[in-house]
C-alpha cells in the first residue's frame, strides 16, 4: 500500500512538472515563432523540450493533445493573409550526440525492408525561418512561412524583394518548364547585415536584434515591403515539392541549383551513419568560418521512395532529423563597463573581461547592449558572468553567475554626462539609449568619420579606426572633406 502510494505522489510530482514545462514552452514559443523576441536561449528551449518529453514517455495516457510536443510550430499571425500549403511543412526533431544518431539511424532501417541500402544527405542548419515558395509555370506566385506547418501567413510581397530568390526560374534550354513547384527553404540574414542592422538600430536607440535568426524573422513580416527589402536577407533552398521532386533529394538539390537558387555549398552524399557523423565533426570545425549562421547539421534518407515509406510523426518526418551542436560558453570576470559615443551621440555600454577563449579566440570585451539590459540581468562591476557568441560572431554577456558573488561587487553608474565632452546626457521618450546633447561632441567627428572610409560607405582601404584616429590626433582632418586633401608627405609622418 505505502509502495502505490509512493507511485502516486512520484506520478503526481512528475505531471505538476510536465504541465509547468508546457506553459513555460507554449510562452517561449509565443515570444519566438509570433513576436519574434526570444527571452531564451535556444539551449534552454532545446532543454526544457527534452525534460518534457522525458516525462511524456513515463505517462503517454497523460499527454494532452495541445502539448508542444505534439505540434509543428507557431501559428499564423493575424496581420497576414492565412495560406494553406501543397503539403505539410513539418519541421524536424532534435538529436544531441552520436548515439542519438545511431538510434535514428536504426529507426530509419527498421522502417523499410530488410537489407536496403540507405544514403544519407547531409546538410547544413540555416538558422533563420523555414519558408515555402510556389511557382506556377516557372513564375514566383506566393511566398508562405511555415506557420502551425499545415497553414502559414503570405509573405510573397516581402519574399520577392530577396535578391536571391529567383522571380522566374531559369530553366537550362530544352528543359520543360514545370507547371507547378513548392520550393521549401530558409529565409536567413548573412552575420555582416546582422551587425549593420544592430548598428543602425544602436545608434537610432532601438532594441537590438539577438540574434541573426530573430532578425531575418522580424524582416520577413515586416507589413512594410520596403523595409524587409532594406535588410540584405537572403534564401537557401532545401527541399523540392510537386512535379520537378527527383528520385533522389540529392538531384533535388543539383535541380534547385540549375534553376537559380542558392543551394548550401556543404551539402554532402554519405553512405552511412558513421560517415554522417564525421560529417557533423568536420562540418562543425567548418562553420566557424561562414557568412552565415548554423546551429548544426540536418540529415536525411536520400531516397525519396523510402522516405515515403517511412512517413512522418505528424509533427516531423521519420526520414529526417537536425542534430543541434552544443552552445559554446565561457565563464569570466566583468571587471569594468567602457562607455562609448556613437557617431550619432548614443553611448553604448561595453563589457571588460578578464580574458578568457571562447570559440577559438580570446575575447576580452562583450556587448551589453544599453542600460535596460544592464538592469533586466542585474549585473554588476566585479560580477561573474557566462558569455557567448550571439550569431556565433558577437561577445554577450549572457548571465550573471548571481551564487559566486562575494559581497564586493559593485552597482553599474549609469553616466550622467558624456564621456567624450563632459556635455550632459539624455534618455528620450521610450528610446533605450542615453545619448550626448552636444552637437559638437568630438566622439561624433570621429565616428562618423570611421563610418564614411568603412566598407558599408566610401569602402577607402586601409583607413579603419586607427588611421582616422592618428589623423585626427595629428590635426591633419576635421570632417570627411579633408581626406582628399591629405598629401602623401602628411601620411608619412605619421606611425
Amino acid at each position: 500500500m505505502a509502495e502505490m502510494d509512493l507511485f502516486a505522489d512520484e506520478r503526481a510530482a512528475d505531471l505538476a512538472e510536465a504541465e509547468k514545462l508546457r506553459r513555460e514552452i507554449r510562452h517561449n514559443e509565443y515570444l519566438y515563432y509570433v513576436l519574434d523576441a526570444p527571452e531564451i536561449t535556444d539551449a534552454e528551449y532545446d532543454r526544457m523540450m527534452v525534460r518534457l518529453r522525458e516525462l511524456e514517455a513515463r505517462y503517454p495516457d497523460s499527454i494532452p493533445a495541445d502539448s508542444p510536443t505534439q505540434r509543428v510550430g507557431g501559428r499564423a499571425s493575424s496581420q497576414f493573409t492565412e495560406v494553406r500549403h501543397l503539403e505539410p511543412l513539418l519541421s524536424l526533431g532534435n538529436v544531441f550526440s552520436a548515439e542519438e544518431l545511431r538510434a535514428f539511424d536504426e529507426r530509419v532501417r527498421s522502417g523499410l525492408s530488410a537489407g536496403s541500402k540507405v544514403e544519407y544527405v547531409m546538410e547544413p542548419k540555416i538558422d533563420g525561418l523555414a519558408c515555402s515558395l510556389i511557382y506556377e509555370n516557372g513564375k514566383l506566385v506566393r511566398a508562405a512561412t511555415r506557420g502551425d506547418g499545415v497553414v502559414g501567413e503570405n509573405v510573397t510581397a516581402n519574399v520577392r524583394t530577396i535578391r536571391s530568390i529567383p522571380l522566374t526560374l531559369k530553366v537550362p534550354e530544352g528543359e520543360a518548364v514545370p507547371e507547378l513547384l513548392d520550393v521549401r527553404g530558409e529565409v536567413y540574414m548573412p552575420r555582416q547585415a546582422f551587425m549593420r542592422l544592430n548598428e543602425q538600430r544602436a545608434e537610432r536607440g532601438e532594441s537590438e536584434f539577438a540574434n541573426p535568426r530573430n532578425a531575418a524573422a522580424g524582416s520577413l513580416r515586416q507589413l512594410d515591403p520596403q523595409v524587409t527589402a532594406s535588410r540584405s536577407l537572403s534564401f537557401f533552398a532545401y527541399y523540392l515539392v510537386g512535379e520537378g521532386a527527383q528520385p533522389k533529394h540529392s538531384e533535388s538539390l543539383a535541380l534547385l541549383a540549375r534553376y537559380g537558387f542558392k543551394v548550401s555549398e556543404n551539402y554532402k552524399v554519405v553512405e552511412n551513419i558513421d560517415e554522417a557523423i564525421k560529417y557533423i565533426g568536420d562540418f562543425n570545425e567548418l562553420r566557424q568560418g561562414l557568412s552565415y549562421d548554423t546551429d548544426g547539421a540536418v540529415i536525411k534518407v536520400n531516397d525519396v521512395y523510402q522516405q515515403r515509406i517511412l512517413g512522418a510523426t505528424g509533427k516531423d518526418p521519420r526520414w529526417a532529423t537536425a542534430y543541434k551542436y552544443p552552445p559554446e560558453q565561457a565563464e569570466t570576470t566583468l571587471e569594468d563597463i567602457d562607455w562609448r559615443v556613437g557617431r550619432t551621440g548614443v553611448l553604448t555600454p561595453t563589457a571588460v573581461l578578464t580574458p578568457v577563449k571562447l570559440s577559438g579566440s580570446v575575447i576580452s570585451r562583450a556587448t551589453l547592449h544599453n542600460e535596460d539590459f544592464i538592469r533586466a540581468k542585474d549585473i554588476r562591476i566585479g560580477d561573474r558572468v557566462v558569455i557567448n557568441k550571439a550569431g556565433e560572431i558577437i561577445p554577450e554577456v549572457l548571465r550573471v553567475v548571481a551564487e559566486k558573488r562575494t559581497g564586493d561587487e559593485k552597482e553599474v553608474e549609469i553616466p550622467n554626462v558624456c564621456p567624450e565632452c563632459g556635455w550632459r546626457v539624455e534618455r528620450q521618450g521610450e528610446e533605450a539609449a542615453i545619448r550626448c546633447t552636444n552637437p559638437h561632441c568630438p566622439a561624433l567627428g570621429r565616428e562618423g568619420l570611421i563610418h564614411f572610409v568603412s566598407r558599408d560607405a566610401m569602402n577607402i582601404d586601409g583607413c579603419g579606426p586607427s588611421v582616422i584616429n592618428a589623423l585626427l590626433d595629428a590635426g591633419l582632418v576635421r570632417d570627411a572633406a579633408d581626406l582628399y586633401s591629405l598629401r602623401k608627405e602628411d601620411l608619412l609622418k605619421l606611425e
